[in-house]
């Protein structure tokens, strides 16, 4: 058991942009795809996410100074620093238990691709580290494994369930055929749909519509990417009172990032086009009648736009509310850029770009509270393993979790099984109310998007 565990661990820590290619190698020659056109597409997807990657890492590296020169100026007090997901990944990794996620997965989406409860064939793996990490939020709030192993199996089960309700939605975003979004970070849409919906009733902001081609369109030069973002940029740094070098530094970078991620995005159009079709094609000639689609990690929708303008536009909103929000603990840095929320956010709104803005301000204290109540638990876990060191009196976490929502309610709810009826006895009803009208208005927003894509064939 430990030489296989420590075999999955060492390709799991090459990261996805080596461990999902060779998945997809093995998924094409399962599809009877040719060994070089297999290859070829993998090979393409792993340039993909590296690319993806490395812009993400510059964004990041690029804003994470400025909002820690905010806090300089400012003289904050937050003594829960956010990590950013790298190393609450390695947190996460370091729990006994994490090798149990996979077969866990696994089992699951076999079993609901056979009784016909999914469509989803998920085939990223390497995302198992996010049931890793609830599982140990679970078990550190509720002290029982079992409890923790339940909630990361409805864990694993809403996210195919969400993919088949999206599928039509991300494809219409990305024109990209046959993939879907089983991540954990697109179950906020509980949070963000109702939301959404409350803004058809609010005068004005009703009116108001436009994606990044509107603001083209409407604002010429000032529309393009390369100048919105410049714009983003220069905005953030003067908000950091950096000097004028720093200040245009930052405003290039940022116009830098806003060019290349289209770019890099197209890349998993080329991979993954071969690769879902063979597979659509494989699987209709086994389950005639049934249509199938491929589970994918978030990136092949970063492509869009109005995703990155809202992450940077998100930044100084962000750094106000950890500032002022009571009860607050949590120093934005290393998540400061919150594409968990964004992109929820752009399935949610289809691309509106003001209302992704909106909801993205609404919901950020969800992101911050949640962050700040495990706080004490993801810092406990990283001092018994040692993963990272950190000093008497500091705590770490991460702004910007996947569905933070989750992972709240289910540990709270985990309590009722321990005798602790509050409040996780009002939140059961509440969550249960959330997914109910998630469902039921997600449906027939996929509905609609089907009727869309058949008139348009």
């Amino acid at each position: 058991m430990d030489i296989l565990k420590n075999v999955i661990q060492y390709i799991l820590d090459l990261g996805a942009a080596i461990f999902l290619p060779f998945v997809m190698i093995i998924l094409g020659l399962i599809m009877r795809m040719k060994l070089s056109k297999a290859f070829s597409s993998a090979l393409t997807l792993g340039v993909a996410f590296m690319g993806m990657s490395v812009i993400l890492n510059f964004m990041t590296g690029a804003i994470s100074p400025a909002a820690s020169a905010f806090v300089k100026n400012t003289g904050l007090q937050l003594n829960a620093l956010d990590l950013g997901w790298t190393p609450n990944a390695a947190i996460a990794w370091a729990w006994p238990y994490a090798f149990f996620m996979f077969p866990l997965q696994i089992v699951i989406n076999i079993v609901m691709l056979a009784m016909g409860w999914t469509n989803c064939l998920n085939v990223d793996m390497w995302n198992v580290w996010n049931k890793v990490f609830t599982g140990v939020l679970v078990a550190g709030v509720t002290a029982s494994l079992p409890i923790a192993f339940i909630v990361c199996a409805i864990m694993v089960v809403f996210e195919l369930k969400n993919a088949d309700l999206t599928q039509k939605q991300v494809y219409e975003i990305t024109n990209i055929p046959g993939i879907a979004l089983p991540h954990s970070m697109a179950l906020t849409g509980v949070i963000l749909a109702p939301l959404n919906r409350l803004l058809d009733f609010v005068p004005g902001i009703n009116k108001i519509k436009f994606d990044a081609d509107v603001l083209k369109e409407k604002l010429g030069i000032f529309g393009e990417n390369h100048v919105l973002g410049f714009i983003v940029g220069l905005f953030i740094a003067l908000f950091a009172k950096y000097d004028l070098k720093g200040t245009l530094t930052l405003a290039v970078q940022s116009a830098t990032a806003l060019v290349l991620f289209p770019m890099a995005a197209a890349l998993f159009m080329k991979a993954l086009a071969p690769i879902s079709e063979a597979a659509a094609d494989f699987m209709k000639s086994r389950f005639p009648g049934r249509e199938f689609y491929i589970g994918l990690d978030w990136p092949f929708l970063a492509g869009q736009p109005s995703l990155w303008v809202t992450t940077i536009i998100l930044v100084p909103f962000i750094l106000l509310m950890s500032v002022v929000l009571p009860g607050n603990t949590t120093l934005p840095f290393g998540g400061i850029l919150n594409t968990c929320l964004a992109v929820t956010a752009l399935i949610i709104t289809r691309g509106d770009l003001f209302r992704m803005i909106i909801l993205g301000i609404i919901s950020t204290p969800l992101y911050l509270w949640v962050a700040s109540y495990f706080a004490p638990i993801i810092t406990d876990l990283a001092r018994n393993v040692g993963t990272i060191n950190i000093p008497a009196g500091q705590l770490v976490t991460w702004n910007g979790m996947e569905c933070p929502e989750f992972r709240y309610f289910m540990s709270q709810i985990g309590l009722i099984f321990k005798g602790q009826l509050f409040p996780g006895i009002l939140m059961l009803p509440l969550y249960i109310l959330l997914i109910w009208y998630y469902v039921k208005h997600m449906s027939l927003r996929e509905k609609e998007a089907k009727e869309r894509l058949d008139a348009g064939n």
